[in-house]
């Protein structure tokens, strides 16, 4: 189950992208632990810079 990841969203995205294209409830778990990760990252930046704020730029 997605954490981050709101399945219409994602859905109505890549319809809107792609006409034709689907979006099974593997492809929204896939993107949810790409998330995830991606928060654990920008977080290790900003501890490195001696900072307690994530900030955009540390995506």
């Amino acid at each position: 189950m997605a954490d981050f990841i709101r399945k219409s969203i994602v859905k109505a995205e890549v319809k809107k992208v792609g006409k034709d294209m689907r979006c099974p409830d593997e492809t929204i778990e896939g993107l949810d632990k790409v998330v995830k990760e991606l928060i654990s990252k920008a977080v290790g930046r900003a501890k490195a810079d001696g900072r307690k704020t994530v900030r955009a730029h540390d995506f």
